[in-house]
C-alpha cells in the first residue's frame, strides 16, 4: 500500500513541476510565455497557419450587434466589430445569437457537430 501510495505522490510532483516550469518558460524565439506564441495573430494549434488565411464570418449577439467570428474546427476566434471610431457595428445581417457567412472556411479540420 506505501508503494501504491508514493507512486501516485511521485507522479503528481512530477506533474505539477511541468506546469512550474511552463510559467517560466519566456522569450524563447517565437514562443512567448508557456509555449504560447507571441505573434497573437498566427494560430499555433494542429494546423498551425496565419489566421489572416481563415474566413470571418459575423455573429450577433444578443443586442443585435455585429463580431467577427472563426472556426477552425478545434478552436474559435471572436471579435467585436467596430466603426472606424470605435463604435460597434450592429448591422441587422441576422437575428440575435445567429451567425452568418463561410465562417468555418480556410481549415481542414471539420467541426464534430
Amino acid at each position: 500500500m506505501k508503494l501504491v501510495k508514493l507512486t501516485f505522490a511521485l507522479a503528481a510532483a512530477a506533474s505539477l513541476s511541468a506546469c512550474i516550469g511552463a510559467e517560466g518558460f519566456e522569450g524563447a524565439g517565437a514562443m512567448g510565455r508557456g509555449g504560447i506564441g507571441a505573434d497573437k495573430s498566427i494560430d499555433y494549434g494542429v494546423n498551425k497557419h496565419h489566421l489572416s488565411d481563415m474566413v470571418a464570418g459575423i455573429w450577433v449577439d444578443p443586442h443585435g450587434c455585429d463580431h467577427w467570428i472563426i472556426d477552425d474546427g478545434v478552436e474559435g476566434y471572436l471579435s467585436p466589430r467596430l466603426t472606424p471610431d470605435g463604435l460597434p457595428v450592429c448591422s441587422g445581417v441576422a437575428p440575435p445569437n445567429y451567425a452568418v457567412g463561410p465562417f468555418k472556411d480556410g481549415s481542414p479540420i471539420a467541426d464534430p457537430l
